[in-house]
């Protein structure tokens, strides 16, 4: 199963030295889950043009590049244009296409033909069935690994639902993650900024873990309140063992037809 995790945005080292070497002891605690580092060198999709983006390209796959080397961690991290596939896909274990891009075929296409797993999260404005599409592309790029990633559905107002079902439709088709931090976000609602609500960010994961899934992402910080972007909903670094330990409690309880 994997365990995606990381502060939402490159932010300054101490921040994401901190959470890697944090994310390398619970790998070492937790050998059944497999570890992928996230963050993003560039969010290209803030609410506002005030809201912090990020290093860009060269300065955040540099860092990424260290987190690889100096933690022993795999990496992954967003991109948003084709251009940008090439060179991520040098430092990088796993490429991610961001939600609102998921439609993108050009950028499908290249991620796709880069050589590395692709996990592609699903647009708030997809049914689960309609992610086909977005497997098929992959597969016709020639990408042997690739995942889609639920993240809730928007009706508006702020708001993102997730609707369980998605899991099991999606998992007959291909590999699933859920994304437990974006799933409790509420784009813009403060205004030129997102909100969210992270207190329903573990009860959506046991709910997840029930369902079925092949992996969790999950957005985590040593202090969200102070993080650059999408503070309200990313976990506490502190909480991620106990929330480690609830994953694996219930995998373990789970018949093994359930889990995959």
């Amino acid at each position: 199963m994997l365990i995606i995790a990381g502060p939402c945005v490159i932010e300054e080292e101490r921040v994401i030295f901190g959470v890697a070497e944090e994310l390398k002891k619970l790998e070492e605690e937790f050998p059944e889950f497999e570890f992928f580092f996230k963050s993003s060198f560039d969010k290209a999709n803030r609410s506002s043009h005030r809201s912090f983006r990020g290093p860009g390209l060269k300065e955040g796959l540099n860092v990424l590049r260290r987190v690889r080397e100096e933690f022993g961690l795999k990496v992954t991290t967003d991109v948003h244009e084709t251009w940008q596939v090439e060179p991520t896909a040098e430092v990088v274990d796993m490429l991610q296409i961001p939600a609102f891009l998921c439609r993108q075929t050009d950028l499908i296409l290249k991620a796709g033909s880069s050589g590395k797993p692709v996990n592609v999260k699903k647009g708030q404005f997809l049914a689960p069935w309609d992610a086909k599409n977005i497997v098929e592309k992959l597969k016709f790029a020639g990408a042997s690994e690739y995942y889609i990633t639920e993240r809730g559905t928007s009706f508006g107002y702020n708001n993102l639902v997730v609707d369980f079902r998605s899991l099991p439709i999606m998992r007959n088709f291909t590999k699933v993650i859920f994304d437990a931090t974006h799933s409790v976000q509420l784009p813009g609602g403060s205004g030129d900024r997102s909100s969210g609500q992270r207190e329903f960010v573990l009860p959506l994961i046991r709910a997840a873990v029930a369902v079925g899934v092949d992996g969790l992402f999950m957005e985590t910080h040593p202090d969200p309140d102070r993080a650059l972007s999408d503070g309200p909903n990313m976990v506490p670094l502190s909480s991620l063992r106990d929330i480690l330990q609830t994953v694996q409690n219930i995998r373990r309880a789970l018949p093994s037809t359930d889990i995959g």
